[in-house]
């Protein structure tokens, strides 16, 4: 199993600038525009030419708007003035970067403004001085902050619009929405102003790659040719500035790039100047850059030289914050010195040295020197596609309206061209773009920041999203078929040729929403960054900036909310339109058209937005969508996320749901931080620190011999992930899926009977996520197949909650995997018909396996007909079978008294029988022809019935746990007990004549298939021990009933024969209770008759209804050979707290519906504790040699009496296995007893995903499991047991160290392990009392398992036993807990029982009277009344004190769903 790395958080380093063979961009054929103004505008005047003012010496006047108008400012007044606005250019003192329109007394002075009061001339500026009723209106301007750069951004041109004449704004201006021209007469007149960066003497080329770390590309990303001119997008720059001019900062920006697998790789640089030496310039390209005079050729004094370079990393993580300190510190690092280490020790530790944030670190903090760190945290856990995008950013530089006109354009595929002066601010909005559309996906070219050299993609035919470099219209002429979108002035230009649907074309009620929402985010991003600048600055200074990044990251998860809620009420109801694919899909089985009902989809929408959707259908974003719903791909937990926020929104309601669609999952408030330190600086010979003696004048050449340092093993080990085999992504459940489980559990954990079927439905949960390693075993892949899938129509016919879609979702890959893509149609009409919507993955999956797979040939008349031919046949068979069990009755009946009968001939067509198609579904045939036609006797008819207690009803044995499927017809289970409920199935013959007259067999027992035997054959045969089956230490009560069916046919039992002729004379339940008083010895005999299945509580259930019992058992032994290892299990815990036995319904009771928590809730005491599971580990690989057909010899003591007829016929109709133990069972060679911990199906199902997401499926067929992951593999053992679920587990146990190495070779297919569930405790206190049904086995000589109890010094008497049983008998049970509460007050008694008076009464009852002859339903019902009438004498705290309560209904609703299936 290959590791794979760690998530790397930087990939590659790179330098970028001016090389050799760079080219000039600025002499491409491009259309250029006329010469940019080479300086920015430092000031603005207003002057009145009425009043003799000229323009000032240097200024520009304006005079005409933008189409030639004139512009007098107050044209409409009576005394016109003719004022004008005038401006002037220059780099003498820092430029205007703003400017605006006061109105005095209506407006407060904004800060940093200067309002010009005044003119040249000392007259007042105000613009409509034409009389005392008019508003006085000044110009104001703001001006750049000392010192500035060469390339300072400044306002670099001034016009005036005058709408009335058709005039708009010009593109790249931005327009001061404020009126110059307030008098009632004149027109409206606006001022416009354009803020660009004035550069002179400056030559432009492509950028290219001037150096990389590391030096080689990986594998999985080569690094792309393309970096250098993303990093620097305005090009390679050489400039000439005055001598004197200052540094401006470095300029940082972002960029993404995406490959052709659609993976988005993200890049942070910044730029930055340096000088350049002139003698690397040509002649012509220093006359260009002013560096020599025109003339003579001199050179001009008092010019400095300067190139633009660019650091960047690349990285497939949106780190942006990070990388720009880290950049800036790197560039820091250059300029300042000398320095004791190189620069490249920094790059390459922080590149090698710093892990990628995990879930168990989320935060990695980075010390880089002793004044610089950073803090790297997890990226937000969120199930939408990770994304750069800032919605914040978005609503600041466009406001709400905008963003809604933008979101129409995206969703009909516009041109859209994003221009800013900030390149930062690019990526972000552009990120924005695309991800407001989720769960659509831009399908055309999307380049947020677009280098000068791409800049061809404007041309392109085709929809986009590009952003660029305001400074391009500069240089070019844009397209004219184009959205410009600028982000400096907040405006959108759309040209003639194509103009955006209205916003009012979306649909209304989710619209105004979205609407009402942004205009609340906006309005509380204003209140966080324009408040009083000192209270904001001091709040900065007070270390809140992490409650502010804390506030904003809310702000910003609402906005990305609000855009998901819209786009889930415009696509509510999709799911209902797509299109199953039919059988045998046609070659254009992929097509929209034929996944999607998209005119249906068109019409369920209100007319009026008709357009909107119409446009909205034929786009490639829906076309590709419906293409990700259709088919498994790597978008289905984010599409299953946004299925789950349709359910959620309600598109009629005017404002957002009261539950949020997104919860902010932010791991940095964890506590553990991992701390980077610096690199560690070399000391001398002597330990003296070295001289610093690295000192850089520009960013230098990275050296090879200086970037290749170890990686330090104990930061590699913390970043080091586990590794991550590959498995299918088909039982991995998505975040989704998780929460709303465990939403789903909350709910059912106060609900007794449905958190009993939550319990249950993650039971069935785990066993599908074993599922695939299963099938991978099993020798007939069909087989199993279908057996998974009648395991899912019982699951749904039982109403089992089922906390996902993995079942369905699991069982379809496998059909797809396999090639067989009918059943994964029956899988999904299955769901359909469980009221089940496919999600998105599940959904993908069904539809791969039924365009992949290979579909079954179109005719079907030849199987029809041989269906029909096979059904006549299976027909006629079973008429015949009545004939055949008669002559079995007279051959029976004829049968010599110390002869055995012979055994009919193995009913022929089983095959057949299996293949005409019923299903579990179906409901079973008639009793006669399910027995005879059963293959779940496969060999003597000796054995027909093989269960366990006397009258047992056919329907009520526990599943099997087959290894190779066989999809026969199964057994549903019936009612426990008998017909009615009552104890009076008790019946023994009292005479062999009595059973040779009698009738034909009625309805209160099964009917057989072979005749009675004769007592003297029975006689015969309990006489002979080489002919009596091995007594086995395994009960046949704790396996299957389709196991103990294999086994019954190869090893034919003594109580078969008793149960296939005519029902018994019944005695009333006093009478039979009171008889062990009256003689003790057939007392014995008479317990011992249903003792075969003793504890075996099979109840009317959901878990014991699975799977068919028609397969052979994986771990189980079957036949005549005993097992080579068996195993004992029983989740039977002691509170640490009380010392109380809580049994296993009450431990899933006491479970709670966190998935990570352990405990359990004791019901006698209420603390919190762990349950475990006892483990008891028997190797008999090497076999017993007391006898040579593997047999035991009776036990010498207490052997039967033969002239005691009833105890003969109880011993005959005994199984040979007792609950807690078996008579003289071999000796194990090795006993091993562990225990661990018991758990919760919730808190398993989390740890086996986890299990299978790092190790693989494959893992859980290696023995390994059993001593890596014991925890796991010991519940799994006990949960598929449990409900009677195949798994080969069991048999992983050879492999273990808690079994020696076989002695020789074991068959491929043998049956070699044995699993028991035991009810009760594996190992009994020292010194604690008996249980009272180990009592009565010990009154009654019936040996136990354990012999470890001490049978004296407790008050329980026979005679008391007897009392306790004839009060229940009579349905008296008060008078039973009275009288074992006076016992235990008696002086002499237990001071503390371990067991709870019902439980000592229940297990009682059940090992005196059988499990097949009680029903605990209604012994439930009695003891709670009988707890009630005594509660009103005693109290019920002094009942609760003595350990008299009855288990609580959510115990009770436990053992009936999972079924009582356990032995004591």
């Amino acid at each position: 199993m290959s590791d794979e790395k760690p998530p790397q958080l930087v990939d590659y380093f790179v330098v970028a600038g001016l090389t050799d063979t760079s080219r000039p961009l600025e002499e491409e054929s491009q259309q250029h525009r006329p010469a940019r103004p080479s300086e920015p505008i430092t000031d603005v005047a207003v002057i009145i030419r009425s009043q003799g003012e000229e323009v000032p010496h240097g200024f520009t006047c304006i005079e005409t708007t933008t189409s030639g108008h004139p512009v007098d400012l107050n044209a409409g007044l009576l005394n016109n003035p003719q004022m004008f606005i005038c401006y002037k250019r220059g780099r003498d003192k820092p430029p205007l970067i703003e400017l605006g329109v006061h109105y005095e007394g209506k407006d407060r002075p904004k800060p940093g403004y200067k309002i010009l009061d005044t003119t040249p001339y000392s007259r007042s500026a105000n613009l409509n001085s034409g009389g005392p009723g008019h508003q006085r209106t000044f110009l104001t301007y703001r001006r750049a902050a000392e010192p500035h750069g060469h390339n300072t951004l400044g306002v670099t041109d001034i016009c005036l619009v005058m709408p009335s004449k058709g005039e708009s704004t010009p593109h790249t201006f931005c327009r001061v929405d404020k009126n110059l021209n307030t008098s009632m007469w004149g027109p409206a007149l606006f001022l416009c102003y354009k803020i660009a960066m004035a550069k002179a003497n400056t030559l432009v080329y492509e950028a290219g790659l001037l150096g990389r770390y590391p030096e080689q590309d990986s594998e999985s990303f080569p690094l792309p040719e393309s970096v250098p001119v993303f990093c620097l997008p305005m090009g390679a720059t050489i400039e000439s500035w005055p001598a004197d001019t200052k540094y401006p900062l470095p300029v940082f920006s972002t960029f993404v790039l995406t490959g052709a697998s659609g993976d988005k790789v993200y890049g942070a640089a910044i730029q930055f100047h340096e000088a350049f030496p002139r003698e690397r310039l040509s002649e012509k390209q220093s006359l260009r850059l002013g560096l020599l005079s025109v003339v003579d050729r001199r050179p001009v004094a008092g010019r400095s030289l300067q190139t633009r370079k660019s650091i960047c990393v690349l990285s497939h993580w949106p780190f942006f914050d990070v990388f720009r300190k880290f950049l800036m510190f790197i560039y820091r690092y250059s300029i300042s010195g000398p320095h004791v280490l190189p620069l490249e020790t920094h790059i390459s530790h922080f590149m090698h040295n710093v892990p990628f944030p995990s879930p168990q670190r989320p935060r990695i903090l980075v010390q880089m020197s002793p004044y610089d760190n950073l803090l790297l945290c997890r990226p937000v856990s969120s199930p939408l596609p990770l994304s750069g995008a800032s919605f914040l950013t978005l609503l600041q530089n466009l406001g709400p309206d905008n963003a809604v006109a933008l979101l129409v354009a995206v969703l009909t595929e516009q041109k859209l061209l994003i221009h800013s002066l900030r390149p930062d601010v690019l990526t972000s909005v552009g990120e924005a773009l695309v991800a407001m559309i989720f769960p659509l996906r831009w399908q055309c070219p999307y380049i947020p920041l677009c280098p000068l050299a791409l800049a061809d993609v404007l041309c392109a035919p085709v929809p986009f999203i590009v952003g660029i470099h305001s400074s391009y219209f500069d240089l070019y002429e844009p397209p004219r078929d184009v959205i410009f979108v600028d982000l400096d002035t907040n405006t959108i230009f759309q040209s003639e040729e194509r103009k955006l649907l209205s916003p009012r074309s979306l649909p209304r009620r989710p619209c105004k929403v979205l609407l009402a929402s942004l205009h609340s985010l906006s309005q509380q991003l204003d209140e966080m960054y324009s408040g009083p600048g000192e209270e904001a600055s001091l709040e900065l200074l007070l270390s809140d900036a992490e409650a502010a990044r804390g506030r904003r990251a809310q702000l910003e998860l609402e906005a990305r909310a609000a855009f998901l809620r819209f786009m889930a009420c415009a696509l509510r109801g999709y799911r209902s339109f797509l299109r199953p694919i039919a059988p045998a899909p046609a070659p254009a089985g992929r097509d929209a058209g034929s996944l999607f009902a998209l005119q249906g989809f068109l019409k369920s929408r209100e007319r009026a937005y008709h357009r909107f959707y119409g446009q909205l259908l034929r786009t490639q974003l829906f076309t590709q969508f419906i293409e990700d719903c259709s088919f498994a791909s790597d978008r289905d937990p984010c599409l299953e996320f946004f299925d789950t926020c349709v359910d959620k929104v309600q598109a009629e309601l005017e404002k957002p749901e009261d539950s949020p669609l997104m919860e902010l999952d932010d791991p940095r408030g964890g506590e553990h931080t991992v701390f980077i330190t610096p690199p560690e600086q070399p000391a001398g010979p002597d330990g003296t620190e070295l001289p610093a003696r690295y000192r850089y004048d520009g960013f230098p050449t990275l050296r090879p011999e200086l970037l290749e340092p170890p990686r330090d093993p104990l930061v590699a080990q913390l970043c080091q992930a586990r590794s991550s085999a590959p498995s299918s992504p088909a039982p991995r459940r998505t975040k989704q899926e998780m929460k709303v489980a465990q939403r789903v559990a909350q709910k059912y954990s106060s609900v007794p009977d449905m958190w009993a079927k939550c319990l249950l439905g993650h039971c069935y949960g785990l066993w599908f996520l074993y599922l695939p390693t299963h099938v991978r075993a099993a020798p007939a892949k069909l087989r199993a197949l279908q057996l998974a899938y009648e395991v899912l129509r019982k699951m749904e016919a039982h109403k089992v909650v089922l906390p996902d879609e993995v079942c369905y979702r699991i069982l379809m890959q496998l059909c797809g995997q396999y090639g067989e893509p009918v059943l994964s149609v029956r899988v999904l009409l299955e769901m359909k018909r469980a009221g089940i919507v496919p999600n998105t993955i599940t959904y993908g999956y069904y539809n791969k396996a039924v365009l992949e797979s290979k579909w079954p040939a179109g005719t079907q008349s030849g199987r029809l007909r041989w269906a029909k031919l096979r059904n006549v046949v299976l027909g006629a068979a079973q008429f015949r079978q009545p004939l055949r069990q008669r002559e079995r009755r007279a051959a029976a009946t004829a049968a010599p008294p110390g002869g055995r009968a012979p055994p009919a001939p193995r009913p022929s067509l089983q095959r057949q029988t299996t293949w005409a198609g019923r299903s579990l579904r179906d409901a079973p045939p008639a009793p006669r022809l399910v027995k005879s036609g059963s293959l779940s006797f496969p060999s003597n008819t000796h054995s027909e019935g093989g269960r366990g207690g006397l009258g047992e009803p056919p329907a009520t044995r526990p599943p099997p746990l087959p290894v190779a499927p066989d999809p026969l017809p199964p057994r549903l289970r019936g009612p426990p007990g008998s017909a009615d409920g009552s104890l009076s199935d008790i019946s023994f013959a009292t005479d062999e004549s009595d059973r040779a007259d009698e009738g034909p067999v009625g309805s209160g027992g099964p009917v057989g298939g072979t005749p009675r035997r004769g007592l003297a054959a029975k006689l015969q045969q309990l006489l002979s021990p080489g002919k009596r089956p091995p007594l086995r230490p395994a009960a046949s009560t704790e396996l299957p009933a389709g196991t103990r069916d294999a086994a019954d046919a190869a090893c034919p039992r003594r109580g078969s024969e008793q149960r296939d002729g005519e029902p018994l004379p019944r005695r009333g339940p006093a009478e039979s209770l009171l008889r062990p008083r009256e003689r003790p010895e057939s007392t014995a005999s008479e317990s011992s008759v249903s003792l075969g299945s003793e504890l075996d509580l099979s109840d009317t259930s959901v878990g014991s209804a699975g799977v068919p019992k028609s397969e052979p058992l994986a771990d189980g032994a079957t036949g005549q050979e005993p097992p080579a290892v068996e195993v004992l299990l029983s989740s039977c815990s002691r509170c640490q707290g009380c010392g109380a036995l809580v049994y296993d319904e009450e431990v899933m009771a006491g479970w709670t519906s966190d998935d990570s928590n352990l405990n359990t809730t004791c019901p006698f005491c209420g603390r919190s504790f762990v349950p475990f599971l006892s483990i008891e580990i028997q190797d008999f690989q090497l076999p017993p040699s007391t006898a040579e057909d593997g047999s035991l010899p009776a036990p010498a003591a207490q052997g039967p009496v033969l002239s005691d007829r009833r105890h003969c016929l109880a011993l005959d109709e005994a199984e040979p296995e007792l609950c807690n133990g078996c008579p003289d069972a071999a000796v194990p060679r090795r006993l091993e007893r562990v225990a661990f911990a018991y758990l919760s199906p919730l808190v398993l199902r989390k740890e086996l995903e986890s299990l299978v997401e790092n190790e693989g499926g494959e893992f859980l067929a290696q023995p390994e499991l059993v001593d890596s992951h014991p925890i796991i593999y010991w519940n799994l053992v006990w949960y598929f047991q449990r409900l009677g679920l195949p798994s080969n587990l069991p048999r992983l146990l050879l492999g273990s160290q808690h079994v020696a190495p076989a002695p020789q070779a074991q068959p491929p297919d043998s049956p070699c392990v044995r699993v028991r569930l035991l009810w009760d405790v594996l190992t009994p206190e020292p010194d604690s009392c008996p249980p009272l049904y180990i009592l009565w086995r010990l009154h009654s000589n019936v040996p136990t398992r354990l012999r470890s109890w001490r049978p004296h010094g407790h008050p329980f008497s026979l005679a008391f036993l007897e009392a306790v049983l004839s009060h229940v008998g009579l349905s008296e049970v008060h008078k039973a807990i009275a009288l074992f509460l006076e016992t235990l007050a008696a002086p002499g008694g237990p001071r503390h029982l371990q067991r709870s008076i019902y439980r000592e009464i229940l297990f009682l009852t059940l090992a005196a009277l059988g499990r097949d002859h009680m029903d605990i339903a209604a012994f439930d019902k009695k003891y709670k009344s009988a707890y009630n009438k005594l509660a009103g004498s005693l109290g019920k705290e002094e009942l609760r004190r003595r350990r008299a309560q009855p288990p609580s209904s959510k115990a009770i609703d436990c053992r009936k769903s999972f079924g009582a299936t356990l032995e004591c």
